[in-house]
């Protein structure tokens, strides 16, 4: 297993710069945090805290992909390794949109394999990139194999949508961006599926010294899961965000950055991440996915405080007095239909 570095994600950062867009952030109205001390929403404590939100949802492509798919390809091209065959991935979601993306501005060939199933508008966006998408099966794994096949016969590059050290070190590099943007953050608060952003947050946040937030849906913990164990494991995969948080395993990068230390590790429930990605809507006009509004949830419900330092669970994450915090809204390639509401 590579271990990922800061080192990898510096060198990420001097790749894609240029090729990706600066992270755009929002500082929420003074009041919005909930303290340990008041327990509730309220600007009444002596320190309020700062509440700032990362809209990474205005990256390419829709989302923080863009940043691992570009220090990808670059690694690959620098290092004299990209073949002719170009990339191909196996995804539908925000990872094959963003290895398209990649490839179109670097001028490589990306093939896409997804099942037969996928949606017309996801194969019509792959498309719209330039991608070659090939439709084989009717599930997922089906499309992986084809993709496997594929690279067997042509030497084509296989990317990953998280399991690989330069997805995670490009991921890494909207931490890098929030550091730099604003000072003294004392935590970063990021939704987790298979482990690549976390990874990268993490490993950067730690440099830093600013604690990590790591928020899971209950029914797919599979950070949280491997953190009990010592190790990755299978976890059941069942939430309204398993689009893009439903890996069945984290990465053993992600295992490993949660082990550092300054790592929380938070649970919220499907509800929670409902409500929150209607609120970000209803009062912010906010359009996020699931995945992306996890992270937000986090802030909603607070059983029981966490111990400092310790990777335990939680549902929800309770800032102190005075603390700063950055909540990452990591995506937002989803049905706005869902969210607007008829208004008398």
């Amino acid at each position: 297993m590579h271990q990922l570095t800061y080192e990898d994600i510096r060198a990420a950062a001097d790749r894609i710069a240029g090729r990706t867009r600066p992270v755009a952030l929002a500082r929420v109205d003074p009041g919005r945090v909930r303290t340990a001390s008041a327990g509730r929403l309220d600007d009444r404590t002596g320190e309020p805290g700062e509440l700032w939100l990362a809209l990474e949802f205005m990256q390419h492509t829709g989302s923080f992909k863009a940043r691992g798919a570009q220090n990808f390809i670059q690694a690959h091209r620098d290092a004299g390794s990209l073949p002719e065959a170009g990339v191909t991935i196996a995804s539908g979601g925000n990872a094959g949109l963003a290895c398209a993306w990649a490839a179109q501005q670097q001028g490589v060939r990306a093939t896409v394999f997804l099942p037969e199933t996928a949606p017309a508008v996801k194969v019509a966006w792959l498309r719209g990139y330039g991608a070659d998408v090939r439709l084989e099966g009717a599930e997922y794994a089906e499309a992986l194999a084809a993709c496997e096949e594929f690279v067997a016969a042509t030497g084509a590059l296989a990317s990953h949508a998280y399991d690989h050290p330069l997805i995670a070190a490009g991921a890494g590099t909207l931490m890098e961006e929030i550091h730099q943007r604003i000072p003294g953050l004392d935590t970063v608060v990021v939704a987790v599926g298979g482990g690549g952003l976390f990874a990268g947050v993490a490993t950067a946040a730690q440099r830093h010294g600013v604690r990590t937030v790591a928020v899971e849906p209950e029914n797919c913990r599979a950070l949280n899961a491997a953190i009990e164990a010592g190790r990755p494991v299978d976890v059941p995969v069942d939430s309204v965000a398993a689009d893009s948080l439903g890996a069945r395993r984290v990465t053993a990068m992600a295992v490993a950055a949660a082990q550092q230390g300054g790592v929380h590790s938070v649970l919220v429930p499907d509800s929670g991440i409902v409500r929150a990605r209607q609120e970000l809507w209803d009062r912010r006009r906010i359009v996020v996915e699931h995945g992306a509004a996890t992270a937000w949830a986090a802030l909603g419900g607070q059983d029981r405080d966490l111990a400092a330092g310790d990777a335990v669970a939680s549902r929800g994450y309770r800032p102190g007095s005075g603390e700063k915090v950055c909540v990452v809204l990591c995506g937002a390639n989803t049905d706005i239909t869902t969210l607007v509401r008829l208004e008398s």
